[in-house]
Parts: structure tokens; sequence; C-alpha cells
């Protein structure tokens, strides 16, 4: 049997593949921002939290208080403003903006209405522009929320995971089902255009059964969006420690979970839009991942911009992470990128497919011939062995998962990741200790096969 869970491929390539950078200036690169016209991203990390979760390998740090952040609002200012003049931020006008985390809310509310003071004046946005934020229940009050629809949030994203104490409890997760129900409540009462939930299956001790009552119950909510997770729990994350002490995650088991969830979904209105993402039908379809190109203010958010991505090093644990915003704080010239990677076409093509493919509607072949002068097919062998095992289909101008290769999209999408970028990992893995991805000793990406799996 395989293992259906390898890798969650939000992006590509992941941050393990950037390395060093030198000599290169943002204000080089600002034509490609103006090239793009107004779909542009922009993302805001904050990275703060109450607790760490025992699944989280995100960057992120707890114990941080008010003065901590206003540290870190002061350096995210001081970006802001380098940004504008080096990209002449203010010819550009932006469709969409995140702030992402750690825990947004975590901010009081004078350093919310600090963030989207300072975003607002220092960015041009588009009318019909969205505002996505993420909390948490703890996190999620009256005032808070006041604050959001003030400032004309069009998406709130919340992290439940669960409605079993017990389950939370397994993901070292601090709030209560009863709060989460409290949040709900008082969230639903604000008319966001959009309320998006977040649950996580595959939880040691968690069945069938009790992920459809936590699904049947956040259904009963209606929110628009709702996005179930498997559970990851990779090097440095909590969790780890109790692998090792003998915790087991079942795959087999938390697969069949996934079926079960999409047939409940499905059968109560809601389209799939991705292995993750589930829709109320009518709702507004996924489209590419996100805007043609953004930016990342913050320390632990990465940009795109154009053929270079870049970001701050990766880092997991609290003592990396404070070592990584301090020397965010303390520097002097934001536009100078010094750790990134730069994408040939072959990664660019790989991008574009894994960007594309795995969620609705699909890989327009004519854009994809159009961009790359070339056939998707040819470049990337291993999908025309996923026509012949029925995981992709071509239907009319697009090449889209089937029912079961949307299912192991964490299992087909590390295929198209390239000996280049595999190799870059790899090393990555080797200096800080990780053996995360032996399985792939031996893949193929061409064949889309390996000794291991």
């Amino acid at each position: 049997m395989i293992d259906p869970y390898i890798q969650y491929m939000y992006s590509y390539p992941h941050k393990t593949a950037y390395g060093r950078l030198y000599g290169v200036s943002l204000a080089d690169h600002a034509g490609v921002l103006a090239a793009q016209g107004s779909d542009l991203g922009l993302y805001l990390h904050l990275p703060f939290c109450q607790t760490k979760c025992g699944y989280c390998d995100l960057f992120s740090v707890i114990g941080q208080g008010a003065a901590d952040v206003e540290r870190y609002l002061d350096a995210v200012e001081r970006q802001l403003l380098q940004y504008s003049e080096a990209l002449k931020l203010e010819k550009a006008a932006f469709a969409d903006f995140t702030m992402g985390g750690g825990t947004p809310l975590f901010l009081e509310e004078r350093q919310l209405e600090r963030v989207f003071a300072m975003v607002e004046g220092g960015i041009r946005f588009r009318p019909d522009r969205t505002i996505v934020v993420e909390t948490a229940p703890n996190q999620t009050t009256r005032e808070k929320l006041d604050l959001l629809r003030a400032a004309r949030v069009t998406r709130v994203s919340m992290g439940i995971q669960s409605f079993s104490d017990r389950e939370l409890q397994v993901l070292w997760r601090q709030h209560s089902a009863g709060r989460a129900r409290e949040a709900l409540e008082l969230l639903k009462g604000y008319d966001f255009p959009c309320v998006n939930l977040d649950f996580i299956y595959g939880i040691p001790g968690q069945t069938v059964e009790s992920f459809l009552r936590t699904l049947k119950e956040a259904v009963a909510y209606d929110p628009e969006e709702l996005f179930i997770y498997p559970l990851y729990v990779k090097h440095g994350a909590g969790l780890e420690r109790k692998l090792k002490e003998g915790m087991v995650l079942d795959p087999q088991g938390a697969y069949r979970q996934y079926q079960e969830a999409r047939g409940f979904l499905c059968s109560e209105g809601f389209r799939q839009d991705s292995m993750r993402r589930f829709v109320r039908r009518g709702g507004r379809q996924a489209g590419e991942c996100g805007a043609s190109a953004s930016l990342a203010l913050g320390c632990g958010g990465r940009s795109y911009v154009g053929d270079l991505h870049f970001c701050a090093p990766y880092a997991i644990t609290q003592a990396a992470c404070l070592e990584q915003i301090r020397r965010f704080e303390e520097t002097a010239d934001h536009t100078a990128v010094i750790h990134g990677i730069f994408l040939t076409e072959e990664e660019e093509r790989r991008r574009y497919v894994i960007r594309h493919l795995f969620i609705c509607p699909g890989l327009s072949l004519e854009q994809y011939r159009r961009r790359f002068s070339g056939g998707v097919l040819e470049d990337l062998p291993v999908l025309r062995t996923w026509l012949e095992k029925g995981l992709v289909r071509e239907q009319g101008a697009f090449l889209t998962m089937t029912e079961e290769g949307m299912g192991l999209s964490d299992y087909l999408g590390p295929q198209l990741i390239s000996r280049d970028v595999r190799a870059r990992m790899a090393r990555w893995e080797a200096e800080h200790g990780y053996e995360g991805y032996e399985r792939y000793d031996g893949y193929d990406p061409v064949q889309g096969q390996s000794e291991k799996l």
C-alpha cells in the first residue's frame, strides 16, 4: 500500500531548496511587478502565537509580549517604506492582502489598527480587492471582529481542527470545543462575505465516525468554505517527540477518513476544488493558487517576483525563528535579497503545473503551450503515466485530476519535484539532521517510480 501523504505541495520549490544569494537588489525587479498590472498579492506574516500546536512546523514563536510585537511592526513599517520606494508601488494595484501567521489576532486591537493603517497608507489596492485574515478560537473576540469589519475584511479563516476535546488535546491545541463553538457563533454574527473553517484528519485515536461528527457540526454553522488537512508531523514539530515515544500515525486510516469526508461534504452541497478545499456550490472557484506575483512583509513569508523567489531562511524551532526575527528587525536594507532562488524555465514549468493541475478547473493545455512553447505531456512524461492509471484525465481543453487522483495529491505532487530541487532539499536536510524525505531515495521524476514507494 502506498502512503498517500508524502508532502503538501502548497508552493514550489519548497523553502529548503532556497539558498544564499549575492548582489541581488529588489529594485532591479521593479519591472516585473509593473508588467503584472493589477494581479498582485500582498502577504503580511505575523509570527506570534499563544502556544505552539503539536503539529506546527510553521515559522511562529510564543511567549512574546506587546513590546516584542511593536518592535516587529516597526521593522515591517521600515520594510514597507523601502519596498514602496524601490518597486514604485504607487504605480501598482494589488488584488489581495492576506494576514497570516502565527495567529494574526494575537495582536492587541491597537496593533491591528496600526497594521491596517500602515498597509492602506503604503499600498494601492484595486476597488474589488480581497482581505484575508486568519484567526483561532481563543483570539476571536467581539472587539477584534469589530475591527476586521471596519477594515472591510472579506474572508476570515478559523483553525478549529476538531470539535472533540480529546482530539484537540492530542494536537496540543489550547482551545476547547466549547470555546470554538462560542467563537463561531460570534464570527457568524458579523456576516463576513466568506468564513472558512479548517479541520484535521488522521489524528491518532480519531475515527471516521468522530471526524464526520466534527464535519456535521461544522456544516451546521453554514460556512462558505471548509478546508480539511491530513495530519503531518514534520521535523521540528512538537509531536515529533511523541512519534519517537510510540505514537503512531495511520495513513491508510486517514485516507479512509478523507474519502468519507469528501462524500459527506459533496452530499451537503459543497464543491471540491482541491484535495483540501470544499466550497459551497456557487462560491468562487479557486483558479490558480494566489496572485501571479506577490510580496511578503515581515519575517517568515515568501515573495514571488518573476523567476526570483525569496524569504528568510527556513526555520521551525522557537530559537531558530527568534534568531531570524532578530535579524529581520536589525536589517538596514530590506531591498537587498540575500536568501532565495532563481527559477530556471524547467522549474517554472513544474511550478505552473503544480499551481494549476491540483485545483479546479485544472491545467489549461493551450495556456501552457502558449506560455512555454511546448506540450505539457511531452515536457513532463510522468503525466502520461497518470493518464494511463486514471489519476488525471483530459476534459475538454483541460487536464484535470480524477476523483482518485485528487485524493492522492500529496502522493502525486512530490513526483513533479525536479532532480535539482530534490538535491537542494536533501542538502538542507543533511545539514539540519532531517531525514524526512528519505523515501525519495532512488526516485526518478521522469518515470514517476521509486523503489521505496
